[in-house]
This record gives C-alpha cells, sequence and structure tokens, in this order.
C-alpha cells in the first residue's frame, strides 16, 4: 500500500490531460455567435498559463485569491488552478449586500480578486475598503468596464496570454493544506468561513460518483445551474473532471428561457439547482415545450423539496428530482435521497420526500435539549449532528461559532428524524419551528404540503406571537399567475394533510418571497419586510 499517496486536486488536473470529455461555457461564443466547447486537454494548457499569472501577480503559497463571477470557463479554471498552485480559492457570493461583501473579502485577507466585467461595478464603491487587495483581474473583457480605483487591474485574457508557454512546476502539496474557502450566507450575523482541505474536495468529489450518490458517469453532460459560489457547486465540477463528464456551465442567465434552452440543444443528461430554479424552470417547459428527454437526473438542494413538484417533472417530463441535504459546513453533500432497491409504485414516495440515507463515510445522529441522544426510530426528533471526513470541526477565524462544533460532530441546526433504516428527515430549522401550546410545529411540513395546492406557487410559513399558545403559524403565499384562491380554500386543503391544530391562523398573500444569496427563504427578510411583531395571531380554532 501506497500510504504516502496524496488526495489533491492536482490529481484532478492531472486528469485533463487524458480525458476526453470538454467544456461547454456559454459566456464564450464564437464568430457565429455559438458557444465554444473547450476540451480538457485544452483546459489544461490554459492551467499552466494561468499559474504562471498567479506568480506574475505575486500570489505566494497559501494566500487567499477571491472569485466573484458565475459559472464560466474561467471559473472552472480558477476552481482547479489557484488549489493546484497551493493557493486557497475564495469563492464570493455575488448576491451579498455590500457591507457583507467588505466583510468576507477582509476577514479572508484576499489579495487577488478575479471578478465577471459586469460585476466590476459592485466592487468599485468599496475599493477603499479592502486593504488586502493587490490586483483585480476582469473576466470577460475590459472594453468599456469602468474599474475606478480598484488596485493592479488586468484582464484575465491578458493575464493567460502574456504568461510564459512553458509547463508550470506544480507544487507537491500536502493533502491536508487549505484548498477552498466558502462562506455561509449570513442570514444572522456575519457570515462564517468555512476552509476545505485538499484531501476533504478529493474525497467528495469522489463520493458523486457512487451509485446511491450522484452517480455521475462517463460521457455524462453535467449542467451546473447551482452556483459555483455556493459550496462549490456542490463539488460537480471537481467530479466531473474526475469521472471524464462534460460540463455545462451556464454563465449569468439562469431564467427559465435559457436553461431550458440549454438542456435542449446541449442534451444535458445530469443538472443541480435549488428547488425555485426547478418550480420556474418546470411552469416555463408546459408552456413552451421544451424537450427535457436527455434528462436523466436533476438533483435539488437548499431547501426541501415538494413531492409535487417531484412527480409534476416525472409524470410530465419523465425527469427523476433527486432530494440532497447538506449544507456549507457539510461540503456540502451528506444525505441523497434514493429508494432502496426492489421498492417500486407509490411505495417509492415514502423514501424520495426524504433528504435520504447519509452517503459513504458520512456518520449522522441525534441529540435532545441535554444533548442526549434521540432514538432512530422515524418519529423521534432531535437536533442533528454530523461527521465526517469532508465536515468542517472549525469555522475560519472565527471563534464566535465554536459552539457548533463538540466532540468532533457538526451541530447542525436542523431538527430531524432518523428511520431505522437511516433515512434522514428534516423537520424543520431550529429557529424555525413553531412551539405552539408546547407542541412543536413543522414550518418545513406546512410549506410543503401548502405548494401541493395548484394555486399556490411559493409559500413560508413563519410564527407569530400568541398570548395563549405562545406561537401560530402565519402563511406567506405567493399565487399562481392568474389563480385565485381564498384562505378559507386553503385551511380546507390542509384540514385533510396536517393536524387541526397546526392549520394557520392567518395567510397573508404576497407578491414574492424574500430568499438568501443562495435562493433559500428568507425568513429573518421576510419578518422585517411584513412587520411580523405586529401581526397578531386570530384565535386559534
Amino acid at each position: 500500500m501506497q500510504d504516502d499517496y496524496r488526495l489533491t486536486v492536482d490529481h484532478i488536473r492531472k486528469h485533463l490531460a487524458t480525458n476526453t470529455g470538454g467544456v461547454v461555457s456559454v459566456e464564450h461564443v464564437d464568430e457565429s455567435g455559438d458557444p465554444v466547447r473547450f476540451s480538457y486537454a485544452e483546459v489544461d494548457r490554459r492551467l499552466h498559463r494561468l499559474a504562471h499569472g498567479l506568480r506574475a501577480l505575486g500570489v505566494d503559497e497559501g494566500d487567499r485569491v477571491g472569485t466573484f463571477t458565475w459559472n464560466t470557463l474561467e471559473h472552472l479554471e480558477l476552481f482547479i488552478g489557484v488549489p493546484t498552485y497551493g493557493a486557497v480559492l475564495h469563492t464570493v457570493n455575488v448576491r451579498l449586500f455590500e457591507d457583507q461583501l467588505v466583510y468576507v473579502i477582509n476577514h479572508a485577507e484576499d489579495r487577488v480578486i478575479f471578478v465577471a466585467s459586469d460585476l466590476v461595478a459592485t466592487l468599485v464603491p468599496i475599493a477603499d475598503q479592502l486593504p488586502h487587495l493587490r490586483h483585480v483581474v476582469v473576466c470577460g473583457g475590459l472594453d468599456g468596464v469602468d474599474t475606478g480605483a480598484l488596485p493592479g487591474v488586468i484582464g484575465y485574457d491578458e493575464l493567460l496570454s502574456t504568461a510564459p508557454d512553458d509547463d508550470f512546476a506544480f507544487p507537491e502539496l500536502a493533502e491536508s493544506q487549505a484548498a477552498a474557502l466558502c462562506f455561509t450566507s449570513g442570514t444572522t450575523g456575519n457570515p462564517k468561513g468555512v476552509l476545505y482541505s485538499h484531501r476533504s474536495i478529493a474525497l467528495h468529489a469522489s463520493s458523486l460518483l457512487g451509485v446511491d450518490s450522484f452517480a455521475l458517469r462517463r460521457g455524462d453532460r453535467v449542467l451546473a445551474v447551482v452556483p459555483m459560489f455556493h459550496v462549490n457547486a456542490w463539488g460537480l465540477p471537481y467530479a466531473s473532471v474526475l469521472i471524464d463528464a462534460d460540463i455545462v456551465l451556464p454563465g449569468r442567465d439562469l431564467r427559465p428561457p435559457a436553461i431550458a434552452g440549454i438542456i435542449e440543444r446541449y442534451r444535458a443528461t445530469v443538472m443541480g439547482g435549488v428547488p425555485t430554479v426547478y418550480s420556474d424552470l418546470l411552469a416555463y417547459v408546459d408552456r413552451a415545450g421544451t424537450d427535457l428527454s436527455s434528462l436523466r437526473e436533476c438533483f435539488c438542494g437548499g431547501s426541501a423539496v415538494s413531492e409535487t413538484l417531484m412527480r409534476a417533472y416525472e409524470e410530465r417530463h419523465g425527469v427523476s428530482i433527486i432530494q440532497a441535504w447538506g449544507m456549507t459546513e457539510t461540503s456540502p453533500v451528506c444525505t441523497v435521497s434514493r429508494a432502496p432497491a426492489g421498492v417500486t409504485g407509490e411505495d417509492v414516495w415514502q423514501y424520495r420526500t426524504t433528504q435520504g440515507r447519509a452517503v459513504p463515510w458520512v456518520d449522522l445522529r441525534l441529540v435532545g435539549d441535554d444533548d442526549e441522544p434521540v432514538p432512530h426510530d422515524g418519529r423521534s426528533s432531535g437536533e442533528l449532528e454530523a461527521r465526517g471526513p469532508w465536515i468542517a470541526a472549525a469555522y475560519y477565524a472565527d471563534e464566535s461559532g465554536d459552539d457548533r462544533f463538540h466532540d468532533g460532530w457538526l451541530r447542525t441546526g436542523d431538527i430531524a428524524t432518523l428511520s431505522p433504516d437511516g433515512f434522514l428527515r428534516i423537520v424543520d430549522r431550529a429557529k424555525d419551528v413553531i412551539k405552539s401550546g408546547g407542541e412543536w410545529i413543522s414550518s418545513v411540513e406546512l410549506e410543503n404540503q401548502l405548494t401541493a395546492h395548484p394555486a399556490v406557487q411559493a409559500v413560508a410559513v413563519i410564527a407569530v406571537p400568541d398570548a395563549k399558545w405562545e406561537e401560530r403559524p402565519v402563511a406567506c403565499v405567493v399565487l399562481r399567475d392568474g389563480a385565485v384562491v381564498t384562505p378559507e380554500d386553503l385551511r380546507e386543503h390542509l384540514l385533510d394533510r396536517v393536524a387541526k391544530w397546526w392549520v394557520p391562523d392567518q395567510f397573508v398573500f404576497v407578491s414574492d418571497i424574500p430568499r438568501t444569496g443562495v435562493g433559500k427563504l428568507n425568513k429573518r427578510a421576510l419578518r422585517a419586510s411584513l412587520a411580523i411583531t405586529d401581526l397578531v395571531a386570530e384565535p386559534a380554532r
């Protein structure tokens, strides 16, 4: 046995030279306007030039290199090239507020940031608040781009074209070295950084290839709609290269017509995205008649997926939506929901509607308020904890979150059940579960049942104070275009699906529900926008 064999991102890079797959980035077009396909061998040559360019910019081993851009060829090259150079890739969420941007860039001490040309204007106003920043590399061309006071500006193409053409001597790295840095979405307090090692990235990418996981395979065309700034696009770029699958990068336009066109034109076989992407896409393809026959499976995470949405894809388009669960602290994939072998027909849905079983090397457990174990009987609920080789043990240079980690386990903040055969069902976030009359009401379950109503496009359930019951649920509902429904209609819809005392006392119809930068329901912002503390629950029915 070779005990000194190193699991590093450089092993993934070395696959590029011999793999036959490639990259389609819709941001790169030829003279006729058609997207250009780059072979993996071409990407490998560009990575050598990128490494020379990083050296020319003065990047040292261990330095943090930020990216502030979309799912493009350049971003894929940075995903692989920065860690193999020995630096740390810091993917910055393009949807953060200005003060959060300043915080994460400064906390990471990014010395170089690679930014999309159309996002430069977001960085210009905060340039004087970024003392560690030395260079800004613009992806997509500098023509007509006002870079203001940004330091050391150079175009990405110029950086590569002026680099030496000879092979770069990539360093031998320890698998324990830091490779990438992601920050949580920061819905409460400042975002927190999670540092991923080369080993954790390599093992996580390998786990996605398992038949009970994402089951990626050679010849797949993987459409990564999930942003590359969101937990490394769930590891899809690394896994795609590792298995020699094509990867399709959609760029900045993630509207349903654009995504549908990419699926149809490039015959994508696998896709990754959040529930809102799939919900909006379904509404569009049902109208437009888009051909989704190339899709084998679509992986969905970020929040629970309703059975209604999954059935609609399966029954109308023959596409399976597979739920997965994870978080920034878990790299992210921990569980994938597939029915056991031999289970067929309607019986599959009791498994498909869960968050699934833990993938190999991940351990899950439930604990109560006293940190005592909760039985895995499918009924008893407790806070979910996780551990494994790609699960964080601490936040990056931030002791304020130390209480999330204990005895080698991560406290996830999710309230869940685990069945005897290991299937996970998230009941709620600990901060969102509603306590009414001493009993718990699951906002997630209410949301799932309400979205099953044909008039409902989206819903968020939040708690309001109640003098008698402590808290009562209020449902904030977005209706489908042209739909008409009354609160009483929705109450009647729920009565056959949940306990009577769970039924919300109020239904607030809204035009939209705030979301975080990665597409999750932002209930904190929703409460603020509705001045929810002023909403007093009606007497419970």
